[in-house]
């Protein structure tokens, strides 16, 4: 038996095809261009993704730049102030879907950010599944690569 496809059914085979394949991430990066040698994360006990301060840490170090965990951070304490979001999604096992990063000043002015975003959750991609590091090392990369590492100025006791 012998199936021939016109043109229009190639087509709409290889777009369902790559529907159900693509897994696209998102990435937008606002870069930053200087920071102090020492930041300020301030946790977000929001996020159940658990090794993702730790993947944040291991990424500003990367760059030369020591970073200490606070609860909370007033206005003023900390010359650089790192915020973060991410979310979760379930397929089999849970997975990082989403994560933004800002770096703000010590009056909690944005200065930089950094977005990751899986598009329709993955979809069928097995890229989905990689670990914290894989999908937010880059975005931190790309919004440090350019910065200049200041001396310290101050933060946080």
């Amino acid at each position: 038996m012998h199936f021939r496809f016109n043109a229009q059914g190639k087509y709409l085979t290889a777009a369902l095809a790559l529907t159900l394949i693509s897994g696209c991430t998102a990435v937008q990066v606002s870069p930053l261009q200087s920071i102090n040698q020492h930041v300020c994360i301030e946790e977000n006990p929001a996020v159940k993704v658990d090794d993702f301060v730790t993947v944040l840490q291991s990424g500003f170090a990367r760059h030369g730049i020591q970073t200490k965990v606070y609860a909370t951070i007033q206005r003023g304490e900390c010359s650089h102030i790192v915020t973060y979001t991410a979310r979760r999604s379930w397929d089999v096992a849970s997975y990082l879907s989403t994560a933004e990063i800002r770096v703000l000043d010590g009056e909690r002015r944005q200065l930089a950010s950094g977005t990751y975003r899986l598009r329709n959750k993955g979809g069928l991609s097995l890229m989905k599944w990689q670990g914290t590091e894989a999908k937010i090392g880059p975005v931190i990369d790309e919004m440090l690569a350019q910065a200049q590492v200041e001396t310290c100025r101050y933060h946080k006791p």
